[in-house]
């Protein structure tokens, strides 16, 4: 989808969604920015054709798709490899753990309880990897319609919320060390913010930032999980089209409009934000304004009548996958002696 000026009304009305969204999710950052957009978003698009915006529709699918995609390219600056080696080695079992129940428990409840198949990817993979990015990051490679995405984003906003209350009370119940609640909040809370949240109420009742400090880098390093789960999509992806293209259906597939090039670039601003004295942060925070932006895109091509509808099924998914991520951290933890 190449870019071109009229596109601009579009990009800019979501622009100007997404600066009160940005702010409301600095200042409630428990809910946070991409959930405000999506909200924002979903109010504003009854309105949308009383609007009259010239091209509106090409810019805000430009920025649901394209501009999504620069934005977890962006996020790479945020990894510092050298603390996520460091840390790695000790919450890389856990992660694979995880990460497998998750996919599990996601594949069989999804089809027990008949949900769509994409809609069901995306739930799996932001309870196992980290929440909305990972939504945004898989979202173009499985060619997700704007209202799986808006199913699996609110899915994961309500777990999030549930978990930054109830995480720190479990782990002083269990009476967990900073280091182990800092694993488990880690490896089990979706989101960034809420994995920051929750850490932080603990360290401030512990009267130190190690849960908070460790459990960051932990939640840092299953980011970089996006990398090998999207490009295993993307090949599980191109199969299916090639299944398809041999039934007689979709004649001019091409592996290369699957694969996740942007995940490339995610690992090589990686690099570059570690390996070089460019301010890393502010780009970052760019990138997560992007995903704001595009989360407002969406919120615009999202039906919310149909969404409230079929509403249940994927929060049931949604549960399922958050209780077993949680559950197996709490064993492999313990397994490790890591508690």
């Amino acid at each position: 989808m190449k870019f071109s000026k009229k596109m601009l009304a579009g990009i800019l009305l979501c622009t100007l969604i997404a600066i009160p969204a940005w702010y409301l999710g600095k200042q409630y950052p428990i809910i946070g920015g991409p959930v405000f957009g999506i909200l924002f978003g979903m109010l504003l698009a009854p309105f949308l054709p009383k609007l009259k915006i010239p091209s509106a529709e090409l810019g805000i699918k430009y920025t649901s798709k394209k501009i999504l995609q620069y934005a977890i390219i962006l996020l790479g600056f945020e990894m510092n490899l050298f603390s996520i080696i460091k840390v790695g080695g000790q919450s890389l079992l856990v992660m694979l753990f995880t990460l497998t129940a998750s996919f599990v428990t996601a594949y069989a409840v999804g089809r027990l309880l008949k949900i769509d198949k994409d809609t069901t990817i995306l739930i799996g993979v932001g309870t196992s990897i980290c929440g909305g990015s990972a939504i945004a990051a898989t979202a173009p490679v499985i060619e997700a319609s704007d209202e799986d995405v808006a199913h699996a984003i609110s899915t994961i906003f309500l777990f999030n919320i549930i978990a930054v209350f109830i995480f720190p009370w479990i782990g002083r119940a269990l009476g967990m060390s900073d280091l182990g609640f800092g694993m488990w909040a880690g490896t089990a809370i979706n989101d960034t913010s809420s994995v920051v949240a929750a850490a932080a109420s603990w360290s401030l009742a512990a009267g130190n930032n190690t849960a908070l400090t460790f459990a960051t880098i932990v939640k840092l390093t299953r980011t970089l999980m996006i990398v090998p789960i999207t490009l295993v999509l993307a090949i599980h992806t191109s199969r299916q089209k090639k299944r398809q293209q041999t039934a007689g259906v979709n004649h001019n597939f091409n592996f290369k409009s699957v694969f996740p090039w942007f995940v490339l670039g995610f690992i090589a601003t990686a690099i570059i934000g570690t390996f070089t004295g460019i301010p890393a942060k502010p780009l970052g925070q760019l990138g997560k304004f992007f995903i704001v932006m595009a989360m407002s895109a969406i919120g615009l091509n999202t039906h919310l009548k149909k969404l409230i509808k079929s509403g249940i099924r994927p929060l049931l998914l949604g549960l399922c996958c958050w209780f077993v991520v949680a559950v197996i951290s709490l064993i492999v933890q313990t397994a490790m002696n890591f508690v």
